[in-house]
């Protein structure tokens, strides 16, 4: 979700990967960051396995129990996966003996495939097949609680890692579901993949079979909330009439949008895929997607004063960031609900020259288009905000990857040149959108955040109010299991698919 600074009575200055100067953060802040931005891919300054290489060193700076909270934290509240993999996979191996560990092994697991990948991280940092006892434990306890749909559609069969596997290392309570698994005689999931698959090979026409295929899964609700926007396309040119129009309705339904935990960006992501193709429907589904991020940002909360956004649109932003998008384009889009919620926004574009954007557009996706546009690709200056403000702001919100590097100078004295000039205190928020490590001010008020998500917003004006909210917030998270609660027809707990 966010992440922030804590107060720097003693800064200390070092150099970004970019080779600029910069301000260390705390082990935690950093910590937090990388969980809350890094999708283990490789990025402009640092490849994945530089990221996995830092979170092993950071782990027993922050804390075991830290880490672990982190990691829950991460993967409730944002829907990461594969960098709580890592930690988990760190854990297991770091902080054997720990009474809390299998508890926390288990709750981390919300799709069956988190087993696999977990182990499968273990084995090959290990060099070996035997799994930590906590780890066995806690993923047994997992498998257990995976119902037959969930282990059909993720048993994973062709990969080195099957869940077959996972339950011969890991000896789960057997199960109805677990004993067909391991018997094979358990049905294959009937998922829109299996469907369409079917479909494809069936005798007839084939377009009238996907058609019919893709009826019957949005008649019976079975086309989830991110499976109908990763599938907006395929449904625009293959859907009949009726269930087209039931797809656009279902996009647009604000229940499954405020259930769905959709990163954002992935509204973009789907408006991208659809903006390569042209006609009528294109036009309805462009619409009814506007409409959904429209929604999707609703309850954004309202910043009372007035803000500027201040967007780095330098080289380093056009690098593949987040899955699909670029670092950029997630800048754009978290620009684009800013300016949208709020009355009085201002946005900046800068590398080493800076503009001011007044947004055209009123909805979601049209200003994030306007703001990606001319995304110039220079250096990175962030003493351009504060040299370019005219009046007096609230508050400064920063998106970049804070690898500022023009004069290998940081913005601090014309942050306070700013504040003499207008006689201004404004909250700074800097958005690290890559988690690199490092910051561009170390003094009161600034708060470095990661992570997009609508509860990033509340983090924001809590911390106007209490500055160690972040931090507060991750030390609350549970690390056992709840006492489940009494009924008069308990059953054993289920992973949603």
């Amino acid at each position: 979700m966010a992440r922030y600074n804590t107060k720097a009575t003693n800064p200390t200055l070092t150099t970004n990967l970019a080779g600029g100067e910069a301000f260390q953060q705390t082990p935690k802040v950093e910590f937090a960051s990388i969980l809350l931005t890094s999708f283990m891919q490789d990025q402009f300054y640092r490849s994945a396995d530089e990221t996995t290489q830092r979170l092993r060193e950071l782990i027993p700076q922050v804390g075991y129990e830290f880490a672990a909270k982190a990691a829950l934290f991460a993967r409730d509240e944002f829907g990461m996966r594969s960098v709580t993999h890592v930690v988990a996979g760190e854990l297991a191996m770091q902080a054997q003996g720990l009474p809390w560990t299998k508890d926390f092994y288990d709750r981390l697991v919300v799709r069956a495939d988190d087993i696999t990948e977990i182990l499968s991280y273990v084995i090959t940092a290990q060099g070996r097949g035997k799994v930590p006892h906590a780890l066995s434990e806690g993923l047994g306890r997992a498998l257990s609680r995976q119902n037959a749909y969930s282990l059909a559609k993720y048993r994973a069969s062709g990969k080195a890692m099957s869940l077959v596997d996972a339950v011969n290392l890991c000896h789960p309570r057997s199960t109805e579901a677990l004993d067909q698994l391991m018997q094979g005689t358990l049905p294959p999931a009937e998922t829109w993949e299996t469907g369409l698959s079917e479909a494809g090979q069936g005798e007839g026409d084939t377009e009238d079979l996907k058609a019919g295929v893709w009826g019957s899964l949005i008649r019976d609700g079975k086309l989830g909330a991110l499976a109908l926007l990763r599938n907006l396309r395929n449904l625009t040119s293959q859907a009949d009439e009726e269930t087209f129009a039931l797809a656009l309705g279902q996009l647009v339904d604000e229940e499954r949008i405020r259930r769905s935990r959709i990163f954002p960006f992935q509204y973009q992501t789907a408006a991208d895929a659809l903006s390569k193709e042209s006609g009528p429907r294109v036009r309805q589904a462009m619409e009814a997607l506007q409409r959904a991020a429209d929604i999707a940002c609703e309850n954004v909360p309202r910043f009372e004063g007035s803000t500027l956004v201040a967007v780095d649109v330098s080289g380093s932003m056009t690098s593949m960031s987040m899955r699909s998008q670029s670092t950029g384009d997630v800048a754009a889009l978290f620009a684009a609900v800013i300016y949208r919620a709020n009355a009085d926004v201002d946005i900046l574009k800068f590398d080493t020259q800076a503009n001011f954007l007044t947004p055209r557009a009123n909805d979601v996706l049209g200003i994030a288009a306007e703001v990606r546009t001319d995304m110039r690709g220079g250096g990175t200056d962030f003493r351009l905000p504060f040299l370019q403000a005219q009046r007096k702001y609230d508050r400064f919100i920063i998106l970049s990857d804070m690898q500022g590097w023009v004069d290998y100078n940081s913005p601090a004295v014309v942050y306070e040149e700013y504040k003499r000039r207008l006689s201004a205190n404004p909250h700074i928020y800097m958005f690290d959108l890559t988690g690199h490590g490092t910051m561009q001010l170390p003094v009161e008020r600034v708060f470095l955040m990661a992570g997009f998500s609508a509860k990033v917003f509340d983090i924001m004006r809590l911390l106007e109010v209490d500055r160690n909210a972040m931090v507060n917030r991750i030390e609350q998270v549970a690390l056992d299991v709840p006492e489940p609660v009494a009924t008069p027809h308990a059953e054993t707990r289920v992973v949603t698919p």
